[in-house]
């Protein structure tokens, strides 16, 4: 399914942004995306990118001579009332040209609505006032699993942020309209936007970067997506380079094959191997096992000794009633294993056909699931290709010796 760009609300009577004036001129350019980890760039997508990148990467596209720097300034957690504190040192202190604001998630679990309209405004007009553009946001839907941010009274936020853009003459980007015209359409695509209850993944970033491209650039036309994640693994190139001990976490039968695989590229590896067993666990217990391995633990106990790398490889054995529940699981278990924000380990997913090269129908259709949910999470992933009978420790040798580079 294509996403394009859903009508926006009206620009403001000035007409065209002078942020795109200034990018056709080849000006210096700088935006900052202001919210809250829907905005950061935390483990929901990956840990690498986030719509702000997506962004750049738009911009770039259509102004291809443009002096441009975007920045990151979203914050776990973040209502309106802690972006308003700090403000100063993370927008007006760094002058952009333009702000683009999106909050309302965690206001809707914490914040009245009269406190979000009015710290909304107080947003738009500190940043007016030092003559600086501004774009609002409005939130993405969300999941019925989470009561505290249902999609009725998220609604209502939603129309607040349009109010207030109509109020003080400020262009929203309707991202709450478009995912709920995606959800409208067909749930299954909404579902592949969403990393859980209420945080998109890298698919629903997408959308966001390009409603925001569209109020900028003013023309409705999505640039294209940025490339793939691909693979890379610095951690373990590190170490191997400084010579030290690579600490791997790996799901069978990669426990057994990693090893051999990384001293076939690099003779003098120093390879400690944690097996992470998973004969006979269902998807319930693998998603416990995955917080008792990735961000979830290292937050509790920061003492804890991280991996260099983990290997991750659900088998084909793990099956749900609907491909929905399949996305959703396998989502579970891959977030729980990365790191919060900006990877701390080298991630590798491997799927069930670099081990079984004749995977069944269902496991076929499972296996185009799980690449839809890791491709959401940003991550590169090892998949046997038609035709290619090597076995699988070579594929992985293959895989692990091309992320070196």
């Amino acid at each position: 399914m294509t996403l394009g760009i859903c009508p926006a609300l009206p620009l403001p009577a000035r007409g065209e942004l002078a942020t795109r004036q200034r990018l056709a001129r080849g000006d210096e350019v700088r935006i900052v995306c202001f919210g809250d980890s829907i905005t950061g760039v935390y483990y929901h997508t990956g840990g690498l990118r986030a719509w702000s990148h997506l962004l750049e990467h738009a911009l770039r596209t259509a102004y291809p001579h443009a002096r441009l720097e975007v920045i990151n300034a979203g914050v776990s957690g973040n209502t309106t009332a802690e972006a308003l504190a700090r403000m100063e040192a993370d927008v007006l202190g760094r002058k952009p040209h333009l702000v683009a604001v999106m909050f309302g998630m965690n206001d809707v679990a914490r914040r009245s609505p009269v406190e979000f309209r009015d710290n909304l405004k107080a947003i738009v007009t500190r940043a007016t006032a030092q003559g600086i553009e501004v774009v609002l946001m409005t939130p993405n839907t969300t999941h019925p699993d989470d009561p505290s941010r249902s999609v009725e009274r998220l609604a209502a936020y939603a129309e607040i942020v349009r109010q207030v853009g109509s109020e003080l003459g400020i262009p929203v980007a309707d991202c709450f309209r478009r995912f709920q015209q995606v959800a409208t359409e067909d749930r299954l695509a909404w579902v592949r936007l969403m990393s859980d209850a209420f945080h998109p993944n890298l698919h629903g970033h997408r959308l966001f970067a390009r409603e925001v491209a569209g109020i900028i650039l003013g023309n409705g036309v999505a640039p294209a997506d940025p490339p793939a994640a691909r693979a890379d693994f610095p951690h373990t190139r590190g170490r191997l380079q400084a010579g030290q001990e690579v600490r791997v976490v790996a799901m069978p039968p990669y426990d057994a094959l990693v090893g051999p695989a990384l001293q076939a590229i690099w003779p003098h590896a120093k390879v400690r191997i944690t097996p992470w067993p998973i004969e006979g666990e269902s998807f319930a217990t693998l998603i416990e096992e995955a917080k008792g391995r990735g961000w979830s633990a290292f937050r509790q106990n920061p003492a804890l000794e991280r991996p260099d790398l983990v290997i991750l490889a659900v088998p084909a054995a793990l099956q749900a009633r609907t491909e929905e529940e399949y996305f959703r699981h396998y989502s579970a278990v891959l977030n729980g294993a990365l790191s919060f924000g900006r990877p701390e380990w080298d991630m590798l997913v491997v799927l069930p056909s670099v081990a079984d090269r004749e995977l069944a129908a269902a496991d076929q259709s499972a296996e185009t699931v799980a690449i839809d949910v890791i491709s959401g999470a940003d991550q590169a992933y090892l998949r046997r290709a038609p035709g290619d009978d090597a076995p699988a420790h070579e594929l992985l040798r293959l895989h692990l010796k091309k992320g070196m580079r």
